[in-house]
């Protein structure tokens, strides 16, 4: 087994040295976690290597090094580095995923460069991947390429992380793409991201837009389950804990502190981006020292802005008013000997960052938007020789794991004045105990946790995918089941309605069974070994009118009342006088759930929700639930949430109890029973061991056997009685 890791940059930095090229590994956060992975395989990498060139004998040199180092790279033409990575990736879906809805740039040669390279990366790994191998897919730039690769290898064990924030779905469905997008992440068996609010806008995206049912952290599609899991990712923690006391750290330490002089240093580090709120930090910090002179000459922020893409004119533009910000403040308040604001655009060293993280007494992690932010927690696990003060935006993903940072909304300048003042202003012992409860959280959720992590969860969703596909119902599981069937003399037939034999239709009073049906079950019950019963949560009277002149035995609401022998039964004595407490809730969550209705049984109420939005369905139904247990439980009530309902019947009779019924009066050498709800499971649990329980539609680990579609039932009745 190997573990293929791809990625849209290969963990390694390219320079051309002369005739020849010079390739020397990155120790990047990703390339570390991935690097520590507790696995005896292979790690392979796919990526583009960063370097640019036609010429065929320099790609034949750069791929044979890089193939030395398990890595295979994917070589990028000008007009695809300038319209799948700069276009696509970067000026429509970075900025959407940032909440940058101005800065998005819709372009057909963007989204067509996407695809093209999306294909590249496929027929590269597809080369080397086998049956059980680990594909872990990178980021947002390859989102097409789970579904591309289980197109090709359908059993393949395919996860994907999302290092960036994901957007709610009023901003995602902006996208003109948005359903190839999700059924390309849909390729994967696990999608992670940083946080859960990133995953719950996710899985509102997926049942929106492509209309499927989602199960809490689970979707479910025809022959598999793909998890959906927050996995916030860490730091190397010990490599960052103990780089301050490194010789080489120590005397740049020095060097620094020479040179910024015995001030209370604040330090802001980000890539050049409109996302990370650098403007709105400066505007903070001049109101600062606007308002509070006392501190000119005692403070300074130590601004670093690694450049990033500054030949494109936003980010040119967001260069220009930084500079001329930051030129704006120091002419205004710098004195001899002390500059409010020392900028660096450039990029450090890790010793030299390591030393600026080291002397400084105040971190300003401000992002707008921000997936995590590694900064904060490298900032974080520095401080060994003196405490620190985090400010931290709680837009970063990483305000989540560090509530005792001092927490503020980036967008507002008072709160930024009043964080420095906090901090400044801060007792050490308070520093101290806010310090060491995040880097304890840190130092044990770092990146080899964060990679472990996901790497043994997608193990067990594959395991857990590979039991679903032998469940499925294909010629095997049919050649098993007919067997069992053709030699049998006496057969129990159960069979739920809704969602077995007829699909789910907005108006329960159109799932009026069709002829196939009707034809199916005149020919299973002609045959005098079969007793074939409808086992329902319908009322007795539609299935009687449904059913009419069909010679079948019926289980009505759920066992509470049955038919036996042409003679409908009851199982309690007499009607049920519903609460008028019960009626009342159920009637306010109708008034405040549109397109939902409440259907009275003789035994039984139903809350329908099948035709309403899905977000507001699954608090519509958490709500009512919660409101019906108290009056539920002093009457002795049972809540039965299913499929688009919620019931409330007496808790004696079920599914279940109506197959133990019929088991109790005669001996069947074959009992079979198929439904597609929760109810329907009281049936497959009483079963006995030999006996056949198909589950319709989503996974169950109480039946044997499963049909992932509606459609398919009748056939597999058909081809089973044949």
């Amino acid at each position: 087994m190997k573990t293929i890791i791809i990625a849209n940059r290969l963990p390694v930095k390219i320079e051309r040295n002369g005739d020849e090229f010079d390739i020397v590994r990155s120790e990047g956060g990703l390339a570390t976690g991935l690097g520590s992975l507790d696995t005896d395989s292979d790690i392979y990498w796919v990526g583009w290597p960063g370097i640019f060139t036609d010429d065929k004998d320099e790609k034949k040199e750069i791929t044979k090094k890089l193939h030395a180092m398990n890595f295979h790279p994917i070589f990028l033409n000008e007009d695809q580095i300038e319209n799948y990575y700069e276009g696509y990736s970067n000026s429509t879906i970075w900025p959407l995923c940032h909440y940058f809805f101005s800065f998005i740039e819709y372009r057909a040669d963007y989204w067509e460069a996407y695809q093209e390279v999306n294909t590249l990366f496929c027929s590269e790994a597809l080369q080397f991947i086998e049956e059980n191998d680990i594909v872990w897919v990178q980021d947002y730039q390859l989102m097409l390429l789970p579904k591309k690769i289980r197109d090709k290898k359908p059993n393949a064990n395919i996860g994907y992380f999302h290092h960036i924030p994901f957007p709610s779905y009023e901003l995602f469905r902006v996208l003109p793409e948005r359903e190839e997008i999700l059924e390309g992440l849909l390729g994967a068996d696990l999608i992670g991201f940083h946080t859960h609010d990133y995953m719950r806008h996710f899985i509102s995206a997926i049942y929106r837009v492509l209309n499927l049912n989602c199960n809490l952290d689970e979707v479910s599609l025809d022959n598999r389950i793909v998890h959906i899991d927050a996995f916030p990712m860490g730091i190397n923690y010990e490599q960052y804990h103990n780089a301050p006391n490194l010789p080489e750290v120590k005397e740049k330490s020095k060097l620094l502190k020479d040179s910024l002089g015995d001030r209370e240093i604040l330090l802001s580090v980000d890539r050049l981006d409109y996302s990370k709120g650098i403007l709105h930090r400066l505007n903070g910090f001049e109101q600062f020292l606007e308002n509070n002179p006392q501190y000119h000459d005692k403070v300074s922020l130590a601004m670093i802005v690694v450049p990033s893409r500054d030949t494109v004119d936003i980010y040119a533009e967001l260069k220009a008013q930084i500079d001329q910000l930051i030129g704006d403040i120091n002419g205004k308040y710098s004195k001899l000997g002390w500059n409010p604001i020392y900028y660096y655009y450039q990029s450090f060293s890790f010793e030299e960052l390591i030393a600026m993280y080291d002397i400084a007494q105040i971190a300003l992690v401000t992002p707008l938007r921000d997936g995590m932010n590694l900064v904060a927690k490298e900032y974080l696990a520095t401080k060994c020789n003196k405490p620190g003060v985090l400010i931290l935006s709680e837009m970063a993903g990483a305000a989540i794991e560090l509530p005792e940072a001092i927490i503020i909304n980036p967008n507002d300048t008072d709160q930024i004045e009043n964080a420095i003042l906090q901090s400044l202003n801060m007792p050490e012992n308070e520093k101290k105990e806010r310090l060491d409860k995040m880097q304890k959280r840190i130092s044990r959720q770092d990146v080899k946790k964060w990679a472990n992590d996901f790497v043994v969860e997608l193990l067990d969703i594959k395991a857990l995918n590979r039991e679903i596909l032998q469940k499925v119902v294909g010629k095997r599981q049919l050649d098993q089941i007919k067997n069992a069937y053709d030699v049998a003399e006496s057969r129990l037939l159960l069979l739920d309605y809704d969602g077995t034999l007829a699909p789910f239709v907005k108006n329960p009073e159109d799932a009026v069974p069709s002829k196939k049906v009707i034809e199916l079950l005149k020919k299973m019950n002609a045959d005098s070994k079969n007793k074939v019963v409808i086992n329902s949560g319908r009322n007795h009277q539609i299935l009687e009118k449904w059913f009419e002149g069909l010679e079948l035995d019926f289980a009505a609401e759920h066992g509470m009342f049955y038919k036996e022998n042409k003679t409908w039964h009851k199982n309690i004595p007499e009607k049920i006088i519903w609460d008028e407490e019960i009626l009342n809730i159920i009637q306010h969550t109708i008034d405040k759930t549109p397109r939902s209705f409440m259907e009275q049984k003789e035994a039984s109420l139903v809350w329908h929700y099948r035709n309403v939005d899905v977000w507001l369905a699954e608090l519509r139904s958490q709500q009512l639930v919660n409101a019906l247990i108290g009056p539920c439980s002093r009457l002795n009530l049972q809540i039965v949430p299913g499929n688009k309902v919620v019931e409330i019947k007496p808790p004696e009779f079920t599914k279940g109890s109506e197959v133990l019924r019929r088991m109790d009066k005669k001996n069947y050498d074959f009992v079979l029973a198929i439904g597609d709800d929760t109810t329907d499971e009281d049936m497959f649990r009483v079963l006995p061991p030999e006996g056949v329980s198909v589950k319709v539609g989503n996974f169950s680990q109480a039946a044997k056997y499963r049909i992932p579609l509606q459609s398919s039932v009748v056939p597999f009745l058909t081809n089973l009685i044949r």
